[in-house]
């Protein structure tokens, strides 16, 4: 095993995901690629971009997001462990694959909320959905919303 994708929604349970992930890397001498996939841009999903200030708050959305995941990428660095950070903007599940595709990863440690009844059903899961593309090895990493 070379190459670990670790999609992370930057949420609070995401260091259930990362430790998980580092775990495995550490043991296996992996490369570790910390995936967070952005909200497209209004543009891309039909929406015109609005105002200067909604412009400027997105930018600053992204700027906070980048920086979350640079300061992971610097623990697990600091562990010993390569890590390389990626930020894409894009559709979820479809950004996933390709990155995975694009980094030759032989295993994705996702977070499942465990959504269930009409959460899953309005919300979906794209952790069902990247299992369900079925082209890569999956850990699922419990992480419940309390």
């Amino acid at each position: 095993m070379k190459n670990i994708l670790a999609p992370l929604d930057l949420k609070a349970d995401t260091s259930k995901v990362l430790d998980q992930a580092l775990e495995i890397a550490r043991t296996r001498q992996a490369k570790l690629w910390l995936l967070h996939v952005a909200a497209p841009d209004p543009d891309f999903v039909g929406y015109e971009a609005g105002p200067q200030y909604i412009r400027d708050a997105r930018a600053g959305i992204l700027r906070e997001e980048h920086g979350q995941l640079e300061r992971m990428v610097a623990k697990v660095k600091a562990e010993g462990i390569d890590c390389q950070p990626i930020l894409v903007m894009g559709a979820t599940v479809e950004t996933i694959l390709a990155e995975a595709n694009r980094t030759n990863a032989d295993l994705l440690v996702m977070g499942t909320h465990g959504r269930r009844g009409l959460a899953k059903a309005f919300m979906g899961s794209t952790c069902d959905e990247v299992l369900r593309a079925n082209k890569f090895p999956v850990l699922v990493v419990p992480t419940p919303n309390h």
